[in-house]
């Protein structure tokens, strides 16, 4: 284990060593940079550019870019890049993370890296934990910036499109990682390309990094929405489709479990519904309802294919026989045997775009971040992220005085211990910071204090201006502030007057964290740049941690030796068997984080594939090429079907007919006397003839613009529904995977092949009914793009805590005066809403 420590130490030697190197260079432009006039500095940021574009990379022009952006932080700011500020710097460019202690400048570090990185032109992104720093880093190191030449932008939640587009234009974006994610998830959701906001992900500098891609990691960035009255919508098909006949409203094959309606049953439904054609694209929901309404009739069979258990469809393996529960059928057949069977039917899909912060970072070209805290996840930065930690020495040496833990039997004595010790302090005017795991501490130590008498503030990270204008006072003389550990990360606390002459900041911590980095994170806050300061913990052996590793032996200990509650150990092996624990659950959490990435990554390549096609359509003219691969893969499909038998007088030509009449061609342009005496292969080729030749008629029809245009909406329309509908039902099927262990087998293997195998079905459901509609569906005047579900973002954190990683569903009221579901244009009491 030494040895693995020993080679780890020396490799953050051998990094610095190199990073010094580039320092070394730097150092030594100083003078020349100094007698640059203003005019003279501040154009070297056009001779920059002008070198990348003839060919020079930026790590060409490093050296002579950090030695530009010091001279003029010297002249803007009044501050002077230190030796180690350079060295960190340098890490950050090479996409690693720079430890550096708090109060050792990681603002204008960054600055360094991101003038150099954004002379490329693509935009760089300065990622804050909230919007209050992320305002402030962009005032402060935008003047900077601006002073040379650079553009600087500020991405807020409160924004409008075109403000959030100027500020991801300009050459460095100041952002939080929420808003950062959500804008990516909108992006892909848009209907038109210069809708988008964000450019291609360059690079990304996070502030706090272990923050967001360790104790964030999993969080969920969700858009959630609320299907369009889809639970009414599926009883009113079922209550029409239970009126239709076998043979004469539709035709079923049993042998491809095929069901269409006939001309008569088209008729039925028009007249049902109030409507004049129900294949216009204005009725493409109901049309889908009525579709999977009969299917749930004809070919859906309950204790074969489901059955119903405690007022739940649960789908049967036809393979095994066994149940699937937390699996649902897709694209909305679920909901129609739900209406069959009189169950309450559950709203379709509800989020329309998911993606977890490990995701989305990892999206990036090059990344780096900067925190006072991460040596101890090195393993997870380089593993998921392949992030190298560089430890930055400190500019002075560090004169904190970090004590042995002081451990107590019971919670009680801990608490009185801490207050007491508060109170001796406050006496003597030394300011101090108590750090607690949980707002209810925080609670108990104010209360103590209330009893003394001694004056003090409060914080659990609700409110982030206030908190970090809390945390900027907490170095004054007498100040005292208890705050939940990561309350005011990002804010530097300053000693005020007289402060050193009091021994600094005196931070108290009321028990260990479980990761040793929060503990190291709460340290850091005393000890700035070489200023003194005492850091302590109490703990009891009935903290969490303490009882779950083992503190019942020290207990037995304690009354052995005849300690009271008034008396603490002080013992470096009990502090190291603390940290031991510590490593153990990090180590425990590193694995589920890892396991989880794995499960996310099924979700995340299905993604990729999905966004860059939706791209496609988006920003290309004529689509017409990708529709027709679309329709010769359908039509492959439903001959392949149909001819699958070996005696070809078995084939069921009938129902290839009846499969064209209702989805590709008008009745009766391609019969079964056409198909009679032909290959499949032959078969598909007439069938595709005969499609290519309709959609030439119709493109005659409606005019090359707008047969482009009809195009887009119809692919998009199948795209954005079928997508929405299958992330909800990897949703369903994650839930409910990790009984599949029972079984001896793996839950994730089982995940990514049962995962694929819906992905396919998803691709062949949005080629079918992409293809259906551009051949059948009637449009009017009113062509336009329309979303399928209107979203909005569900914050992944209020009021400090996690919410739910599920989006909430809803129940439909339909008023008697809204539109009615089915389409009609009525209103509902004049349509399906009539007693």
């Amino acid at each position: 284990m030494l040895g693995v420590l020993n080679k780890m130490f020396d490799m953050n030697k051998r990094d610095l060593k190199r990073l010094e190197k580039i320092a070394d260079k730097v150092e030594a432009l100083a003078t020349e940079m100094e007698q640059l006039s203003d005019e003279q500095l501040t154009s070297k940021t056009k001779e920059f550019k002008g070198r990348i574009a003839s060919g020079e990379t930026l790590d060409d022009i490093q050296v002579e870019a950090f030695a530009v952006v010091r001279e003029a932080s010297r002249r803007v700011l009044g501050m002077y890049p230190f030796r180690v500020q350079l060295i960190g710097a340098a890490a950050l460019h090479e996409g690693n993370i720079a430890e550096m202690k708090t109060g050792e400048g990681k603002t204008l570090t960054s600055a360094l890296a991101v003038y150099l990185n954004a002379l490329a032109g693509k935009g760089v992104h300065v990622v804050t934990v909230n919007e209050y720093l992320a305002s402030r880093d962009a005032t402060e190191m935008g003047v900077l910036h601006e002073y040379l030449g650079l553009t600087v932008g500020l991405n807020l939640n409160s924004m409008s499109k075109e403000e959030k587009r100027e500020a991801y234009h300009a050459d460095i974006t100041y952002s939080t990682n929420n808003e950062l994610g959500f804008d990516y998830l909108r992006d892909n959701m848009v209907l038109y390309d210069d809708h988008k906001v964000q450019r291609p992900l360059f690079y990304a500098v996070i502030d706090e990094v272990d923050s967001i891609l360790i104790d964030e990691a999993r969080t969920p960035l969700i858009i959630s929405g609320q299907a369009a009255k889809a639970a009414e919508l599926y009883r009113l098909a079922n209550r029409f489709v239970i009126t239709l006949k076998n043979e004469e409203d539709y035709s079923y094959d049993e042998s491809t479990k095929g069901v269409v309606l006939t001309e008569a049953g088209i008729e039925k439904a028009e007249k049902a519904f109030g409507i004049d054609n129900l294949f216009d694209l204005q009725h493409v929901t109901l049309n889908h309802a009525i579709n999977q309404s009969l299917k749930a009739h004809a070919s859906m069979h309950i204790d074969v294919d489901y059955v119903v258990q405690e007022g739940d469809v649960v789908i049967v393996d036809s393979f095994t026989g066994r149940l699937m529960k937390g699996r649902r059928y897709s694209d909305g057949l679920h909901q129609a045997i739900e209406a069959k069977e009189g169950l309450e039917v559950q709203n379709e899909s509800m989020t329309l775009a998911t993606i977890t912060f490990q995701n989305f970072f990892r999206m990036y070209e090059k990344l780096s971040g900067m925190t006072g805290t991460a040596k101890t996840e090195e393993e997870e930065f380089r593993n998921i992220y392949n992030m190298n930690v560089i430890a930055i020495p400190t500019n002075r040496p560090i004169a904190r005085d970090d004590r042995a833990d002081l451990i107590y039997a019971t919670m009680e004595g801990k608490f009185k211990a801490v207050a007491e010790d508060i109170k001796e302090r406050n006496a003597k005017g030394q300011p101090v910071l108590v750090g607690t795991v949980a707002i209810e501490t925080s609670e108990i130590i104010s209360n103590y204090l209330k009893k003394y008498g001694v004056k003090h503030n409060v914080l659990n990270a609700k409110n982030h201006g206030r908190e970090a204008e809390i945390i900027l006072e907490a170095g004054q003389q007498g100040a005292v502030t208890i705050a939940t550990n990561m309350a005011g990360r990002g804010t530097d606390i300053k000693l005020g007057e007289g402060v050193k002459e009091l021994g600094g900041l005196a931070v108290i911590g009321t028990e260990r964290h479980e990761s040793r980095r929060i503990d190291n994170q709460l340290r850091g806050r005393s000890g700035r740049q070489g200023d003194p300061g005492v850091t302590q913990f109490y703990l009891s052996l009935e903290d969490e941690l303490m009882r779950r590793f083992g503190s019942d032996q020290m207990k037995s200990m304690m009354t052995k030796l005849g300690m009271d509650d008034s008396t603490p150990i002080q013992s470096k092996m009990v502090s190291r068997s603390v940290e031991s624990a510590q490593k153990r659950v990090e180590g425990n959490n590193f694995d589920a984080r890892k396991r989880l990435l794995q499960y996310d990554d099924v979700l995340r390549q299905q993604r990729e594939i999905i966004y860059k096609e939706r791209n496609e359509v988006l920003e290309s003219e004529n689509i017409r090429e990708v529709l027709e691969n679309m329709l010769r893969n359908v039509i492959e499909h439903a001959v392949a079907i149909h001819t699958s038998e070996e005696n070809v007088a078995d084939w069921k030509l009938k129902g290839l007919e009846d499969y064209l009449g209702a989805n590709l061609l008008p009745e009766g342009r391609v019969t079964v006397a056409d198909m009679e005496g032909k290959t499949a292969e032959e078969l598909t080729a007439m069938i595709q003839d005969a499609v290519i030749a309709r959609y030439d008629e119709k493109e005659a029809e409606m005019s090359e613009e707008r047969m482009r245009e009809f195009e887009k909406v119809v692919l998009l329309r199948a795209i954005d529904s079928k997508w929405t509908d299958h992330i909800d039902a990897m949703d369903q099927l994650r839930g409910g995977i990790h009984l599949r262990a029972y079984g001896q087998t793996d839950p994730l293997r089982e995940y990514q092949s049962e995962g694929f195998a819906m992905f396919e079905e998803m691709v062949a459901s949005i080629e079918a009914d992409a293809s259906k509609y551009v051949m059948k569906a009637e449009i009017r005047n009113n062509l336009e793009r329309e979303e399928v579900v209107k979203g909005q973002a569900v914050n992944p954190k209020e009021d400090g805590e996690q919410v739910r990683k599920k989006p909430v569903r809803r129940a439909v009221n339909i008023g008697r005066n809204d539109s009615c579901p089915c389409g009609s244009g009525k209103k509902y009491k004049n349509c399906h809403g009539k007693a």
